[in-house]
């Protein structure tokens, strides 16, 4: 398949859709028509695109990330006149959180009507929503005159995708087509919140806090336990990443993370010389904070592994914004073993925790 690559080069320089890109993105919006796929960015990371109310299409989005086809899509809309057809019932939780958080990072499980198929939902009665605030990602769903499905726009089990090369790299060849709308905001996929049941539970953390979603709906929120550990062999997720291995990259990868009052430093230093020795291809993801006291303690480890800062440890927004970039990176130089550091989990925090303990398959250190 010849995958078409389409550059909103007007939108990239200044920020506002220009009628050159609503023409190309009309060459898009065709293609989701015509039931092909085409990847597109939104503010959190770059989406798959099909079709949400056809089944052929939830079909192809599986087979061109090679997903198991019971891990639900999330289907986008542009508008909330197209929430209500996809829908059984809107429960006041809902709309409380759609007041405040819609259009945004925000993902919605609801009931389903019979309007959505079961591929698109992984065989569940239950849909998950999402109305974007990103201007390209409107104007696509708008233009195809439909509701799209779009999971992110990698491999399964891959980093997400934040920019288009990304997305060059793990799609070619199997999507129509990749829109390029330059570097997402976020950098982290949206919350998933259940408002299918009495009580809504939180099934993926993300920019929209669950501190955020307390204040909004003056009460205390459940957390799905896949957030704190992989489900069980056989267990259905209920929103997508809370099975499957994801995010990770080629190399293994330990987080370390503060929880005694230990050494983040010393302990990423211990676990490099250990892989070192190995003779393995090492890198460190870490703060600059962190950086600066292995300068101080321990500057020859720098010299013998790839180093790759987070930013901050004071600034959540910018280790979301560059996390998969620089997991990716670090597949790009053939990295064997990663040493990250982990963060607190308050506010986005417990997003960054979430992604990176799947990208680690769960192998951590705490000091």
């Amino acid at each position: 398949m010849e995958t078409r690559l389409i550059v909103l080069k007007d939108y990239k320089r200044t920020g506002v859709l220009s009628d050159a890109d609503k023409t190309e993105l009309r060459a898009a919006a065709q293609i989701l028509k015509n039931g092909g796929l085409a990847a597109f960015p939104t503010e959190t990371v770059y989406g798959l695109g099909g079709d949400a109310l056809r089944k052929e299409a939830a079909r192809k989005i599986y087979a061109a990330k090679g997903r198991p086809s019971d891990n639900p899509l999330i289907v986008h809309i542009s508008n909330m006149d197209q929430l209500y057809p996809l829908i059984d019932s809107m429960p006041e939780a809902a709309r409380k959180m759609a007041d405040r958080f819609w259009p945004g990072p925000l993902t919605m499980v609801f009931r389903k009507s019979d309007a959505v198929p079961a591929e698109t939902t992984g065989g569940l009665d239950t849909v998950a929503v999402r109305f974007p605030v990103h201007p390209v990602a409107r104007a696509l769903i708008e233009y195809s005159g439909t509701v799209i499905a779009a999971p992110s726009a990698n491999l399964s089990g891959r980093p997400s995708t934040t920019n288009a090369e990304h997305c060059i790299e793990d799609l070619t060849g199997r999507v129509e087509a990749i829109v390029d709308g330059g570097s997402c905001d976020i950098g982290l996929e949206s919350t998933i919140l259940d408002v299918s049941t009495g009580e809504p539970v939180l099934l993926r953390p993300g920019a929209v806090t669950l501190e955020m979603i307390r204040e909004t709906l003056g009460a205390d929120i459940g957390e799905d336990a896949a957030i704190k550990g992989p489900l069980e062999e056989g267990e259905r997720p209920k929103a997508p990443g809370m099975k499957y291995r994801h995010y990770a990259p080629k190399a293994q990868m330990v987080l370390v993370t503060e929880r005694h009052g230990g050494s983040i430093s010393g302990a990423v230093a211990e676990l490099l010389e250990k892989h070192l020795r190995e003779k393995k291809k090492c890198a460190l993801l870490c703060s600059e904070e962190c950086i600066a006291e292995l300068k101080l303690s321990r500057p020859l480890i720098l010299e013998g592994v790839t180093v790759k800062s987070s930013g901050s440890r004071n600034d959540k927004s910018e280790m979301a914004h560059v996390l998969f970039e620089r997991l990716r990176e670090m597949d790009a130089e053939d990295i064997e073993f990663i040493a990250a550091e982990g963060c607190s989990e308050e506010q986005l925090g417990k997003a960054l925790m979430n992604r990176m303990q799947k990208a680690s398959a769960w192998q951590i250190l705490y000091v």
